[in-house]
């Protein structure tokens, strides 16, 4: 059982020992009333109180002559001491149990963070934050979400889908909440806050503290991507651009956009085309394309190559030398891509982490 659910277990008992009080004060009141019609509701809800909590303070509804009301209080007094104590003792439980089972899982949150190298940093909650980090978890990267205070309920929805993800909350714009996600030893990192000043900090932050890392900002205002750029940015995506693109393609390729999502959206095939560099030393560097398809890369299909230039083949022809440098491109599931870049002795931008059982 996770921190969520034993959060989730405690605010049950809480409730159920709320209910149990509130059953024992409607009881009282109702009963009391029943003994005394001539006492008002007041009345009858301070013998309530008095009784239940035997502070032993003066009787406002004499008991004298009345054995059914001294029955009835006893009883009242036998059986809502064990509802006030089961409520008190519950509530104690909450509130201590509680601490202290958010602050083990923030430690043990945190000792996993530290173990990881070459992960993934996704900052915001906006919409494009939810759906990069549905994305980077479903191909099996190793990501951490830096969620700014106040996040969105759609940023909660997704927590209530992965209750096991790595979570910081903090600015995303500060340096200590970058390095207590790891900021040093990631490969990547996204801003995807809804404020382009805010992307701009965070850009700024992310490559101060780590110049070697990849970053991909969003922006909302397309006039502030060369800012962006400029901070440190490798890449920066308008998600209105994309929309349109999108809106395009629906129009004059529909089967296309179709084959792509269900590409995308078949949890059980789970392809997607992603990239595999080739570096100096590489024990790939002086094959042939020809060779590489000879290879058993399980299902990857080996659809593009990109040179050291920047030069772009196609299908490449099985002639093709691979040179240090070189970029190829594959479409498969994250274990295909796990296993042509140990084949190949390549390097991706975090690799796949290893699927668990």
């Amino acid at each position: 059982m996770n921190a969520s659910d034993d959060l989730n277990a405690l605010r049950f008992r809480l409730a159920a020992a709320g209910g149990v009080l509130v059953a024992l004060l409607v009881t009282g009141v109702l009963g009391y009333r029943l003994i005394a019609p001539e006492a008002g509701w007041v009345d009858a809800f301070y013998m309530t109180v008095i009784t239940l909590t035997t502070v032993g303070f003066g009787e406002v509804i004499p008991m004298d002559g009345r054995p059914g009301a001294r029955l009835f209080t006893s009883v009242l007094i036998l059986v809502g001491m064990g509802g006030v104590l089961y409520f008190v003792s519950t509530a104690t439980a909450f509130v201590l149990e509680g601490q202290l089972t958010h602050m083990f899982w923030k430690r043990r949150m945190q000792r996993d963070i530290e173990r990881l190298k070459d992960h993934l940093i996704v900052c915001g909650d906006s919409p494009a934050a939810v759906y990069a980090i549905r994305e980077l978890r479903a191909v099996g990267r190793p990501v951490v979400l830096i969620i700014p205070e106040g996040a969105t309920g759609e940023t909660h929805s997704v927590l209530a889908e992965a209750p096991d993800a790595l979570v910081v909350r903090g600015d995303p714009g500060e340096d200590a909440t970058l390095q207590a996600a790891g900021i040093e030893r990631a490969a990547g990192l996204a801003a995807c806050t809804e404020n382009d000043r805010d992307n701009l900090v965070i850009t700024l932050s992310a490559r101060q503290l780590n110049a070697r890392v990849r970053i991909v900002a969003s922006v909302r205002d397309v006039s502030h991507g060369e800012k962006l750029r400029k901070v440190g940015a490798d890449g920066v995506v308008s998600p209105e651009s994309i929309g349109g693109l999108r809106l395009a393609s629906e129009l004059i390729r529909p089967h296309t956009v179709s084959f792509l999502d269900i590409m995308l959206r078949d949890r059980d095939l789970n392809l997607r085309i992603d990239e595999i560099g080739i570096q100096e030393g590489s024990k790939t560097v002086g094959r042939t394309a020809g060779e590489l398809r000879d290879m058993d890369l399980g299902r990857a299909l080996f659809m593009a190559l990109r040179g050291p230039d920047g030069s772009w083949l196609y299908y490449p022809p099985n002639s093709t030398r691979i040179t240090a440098g070189s970029t190829l491109i594959f479409m498969g599931s994250p274990e295909d891509f796990r296993l042509v870049c140990d084949l190949l002795d390549g390097t991706m931008i975090s690799k796949p982490q290893q699927a668990h059982s």
